[in-house]
């Protein structure tokens, strides 16, 4: 399919999903029932262990941390489309891409992403499979992968709107260009990402409802970089799913990236810095239209006869004990509260193949005053 061909996707909301929880029309994917039970637990223990470090973070055992709580179903349909070895590059709120992609609970407790998490040594067991490091900033850093695959990479409403502020007294043209056209990621650096995936949460951070969604659809401006863009109903799972398959495979037969905007809504705070409470209604994101992703699907598979809220309720009992066992095994390894507590030396590791000479020196500084 050309970019111009693809412009009406630009213009809809691909959806699956209907209000009655029906699977419809020609995007439906035709996924068996028992991997949508499968996909269902994966989106159940991302919100669940969302849960826990949340409240772990308010006793002040972890710095930070940044939920990803009504976006469940972008991360693990993505998952669920792509194959093993087509690379991925993480926003913050892509935990359910971490677990699904083979990360366990008690890596996910002590990965060492900077101010976030436990912050410990325990890294991911299997680095062939797993989604490269987090980032930590609106737009996910790509780097050349080592083999011609598709690379999945997000970005948030925020980075699409970058230099929409004032600049010498109007916009700062340049800037916005290279967020909305996303000019430097692809036509500048050659970055061979095939999915760039825009989350659109409607509600930027300590921003009014709506401003962040209230700027053109960066689905619409894709046109303007020679590649189509996909709008699509990030809060519905086979959605999600028959896009991404749509634009992986699109890739593979030589047809280049796709931009693929998903329209969610965050469901909590931008982070545990944030006070949403300042500047939207405690209860907006029950209204939201496209409702909560993770209850779409269980209504789904029970409309569908394959799922009941007795086996609902099971298994979330058995996530929370997962999840519970996971931080206990995780708190041995040390916490803000609790030691054993890490070698402040490490701080210098790991930056640079060759520790340059002005932070050898501060080590030094550091060591003297230990003694």
């Amino acid at each position: 399919m050309r970019t111009r061909e693809a412009h009406d996707l630009s213009l809809d909301l691909v959806r699956v999903l209907d209000d009655d929880h029906k699977a419809r029309g020609p995007w439906n994917p035709d996924i068996d029932a028992s991997e949508l039970q499968v996909a269902l637990r994966w989106m159940l223990l991302t919100r669940i262990f969302d849960e826990r470090m949340l409240q772990i973070q308010r006793q002040g055992r972890v710095s930070f941390y940044i939920q990803s709580l009504g976006e469940e179903a972008i991360s693990i349909a993505q998952g669920m489309a792509l194959r093993p070895d087509d690379m991925c590059f993480p926003h913050y709120r892509n935990q359910g891409l971490f677990l699904y992609r083979g990360t366990r609970l008690i890596e996910l407790f002590d990965v060492p992403v900077p101010v976030q998490h436990a912050g410990h040594v325990q890294g991911p067991a299997d680095a062939d499979h797993v989604p490269q490091s987090q980032c930590q900033h609106v737009r996910s850093i790509f780097r050349q992968p080592r083999h011609p695959v598709p690379a999945r990479g997000r970005l948030g409403d925020g980075s699409r709107d970058q230099g929409r502020g004032q600049h010498r007294g109007g916009m700062d043209r340049r800037r916005q260009h290279g967020g909305s056209r996303l000019s430097p990621c692809h036509h500048v650096r050659r970055v061979p990402a095939r999915c760039f995936n825009v989350v659109n949460e409607a509600v930027g951070d300590s921003a009014l409802p709506g401003c962040a969604a209230a700027t053109p659809a960066v689905s619409r401006r894709a046109a303007s970089s020679r590649r189509p863009g996909v709008r699509v109903d990030g809060n519905d799972l086979l959605a999600v799913y028959a896009v991404t398959d749509w634009a992986a495979e699109r890739a593979r037969r030589g047809g280049g990236p796709t931009i693929i905007e998903h329209v969610t809504y965050r469901g909590g705070a931008h982070s545990t810095s944030d006070d949403p409470s300042k500047y939207r209604p405690k209860d907006e994101w029950a209204a939201f239209p496209l409702g909560d992703p993770l209850e779409r699907l269980k209504q789904h598979l029970i409309t569908e006869g394959h799922w009941s809220d007795k086996d609902h309720e099971k298994l979330t009992e058995e996530l929370r004990a997962e999840v519970t066992g996971a931080w206990k095994e995780a708190q041995k390894y040390g916490t803000m509260t609790d030691g054993p507590w890490l070698d402040p030396a490490t701080m210098f590791d790991d930056v640079y193949a060759e520790t340059p000479e002005h932070l050898e020196i501060q080590r030094q500084q550091m060591l003297a005053l230990e003694e």
